[in-house]
């Protein structure tokens, strides 16, 4: 293991100091105020801050993708924690796009999901392009992205599950919130295999 962490550069170890000093911070936070459910992600989230920490000798994940984790990180835990206007930050509207009964579109929550499920694709794309080369039929590629991005939307939405039952009282929402939280994963998915593809081009008409 040592000689993997040898092998991190400067701005890994700064990501990686970034990302403990947030997720101490919140997990004393929700501790203070006897948050259980976000101490439930807290945990959730020390565990992939962990693999992915102690697996970037294999992944090599670029700084887009580590960035882009960390602030999804750091979405997360605001969302549940920082209040605004009398309630989380997660339930804040940013735009007003559409209401009606229990749907309103733009929420904070929706944001984070769909930004988390772009990165999340991403990350997905890495781990695949190893295995990727010029005969690739990236159509097919770029639907399986969205597939794997929409995947881990919904087993996010089982971590959700778990803390309804496991915990209370929570913040998840009901049925609406959940579809609408599909659906936000997946537009960031979508998003994401369009700027995959855009850099791909880019990379292509560069080497030409």
């Amino acid at each position: 293991m040592f000689n993997h962490l040898k092998q991190l550069k400067r701005g890994h170890i700064i990501l990686g100091v970034l990302n403990a000093i947030y997720i101490i911070a919140f997990a004393w936070y929700y501790i203070g105020i006897k948050n259980y459910e976000f101490l439930w992600y807290v945990a959730v989230l020390v565990f992939f801050f962990l693999l992915i920490f102690l697996t970037l000798h294999r992944s090599k994940f670029d700084y887009t993708i580590l960035i882009g984790l960390s602030i999804w990180g750091f979405l997360h835990m605001a969302g549940g924690g920082i209040i605004v206007n009398g309630n989380v930050l997660y339930a804040y509207h940013i735009i007003d796009i559409f209401e009606r009964g229990d749907i309103y579109i733009l929420k904070f929550d929706q944001f984070v999901h769909a930004f988390g499920f772009f990165v999340a694709t991403l990350v997905g794309y890495s781990l695949l392009k190893p295995y990727l080369n010029k005969d690739t039929n990236y159509k097919v590629v770029y639907f399986l992205l969205i597939c794997v991005g929409m995947g881990l939307g919904a087993l996010n939405e089982i971590v959700e599950f778990i803390a309804v039952v496991v915990f209370p009282s929570t913040g998840v929402g009901g049925y609406y919130n959940t579809g609408l939280d599909l659906v936000a994963n997946m537009l960031g998915s979508i998003i994401a295999v369009i700027f995959i593809h855009f850099k791909r081009r880019t990379k292509m008409e560069v080497k030409k």
